[in-house]
């Protein structure tokens, strides 16, 4: 996932894959971590927004009742 790259002041450069398009990415100073750029980021966002991802979890013992208010 990330790996170090010498550079030539010989200091290593952490790298690392943008989770949304995979681009190798330099970890220091990226005001947009863990993604490569804005772009990314909000693309991400935007993917939550509309739920097309969604965390798991179980029905409460109330969740009929929380149902009646949709």
């Amino acid at each position: 996932m990330s790996k170090t790259e010498p550079t030539p002041s010989n200091a290593p450069v952490k790298t690392y894959r943008c989770p949304r398009c995979g681009k190798p990415t330099v970890w220091a100073d990226n005001p947009t971590k863990p993604f490569c750029s804005a772009r990314c980021k909000l693309i991400d966002l935007g993917a939550w927004a509309n739920e097309d991802y969604k965390v798991g979890a179980e029905d409460t013992p109330f969740s009929d009742e929380l149902d009646a208010f949709k």
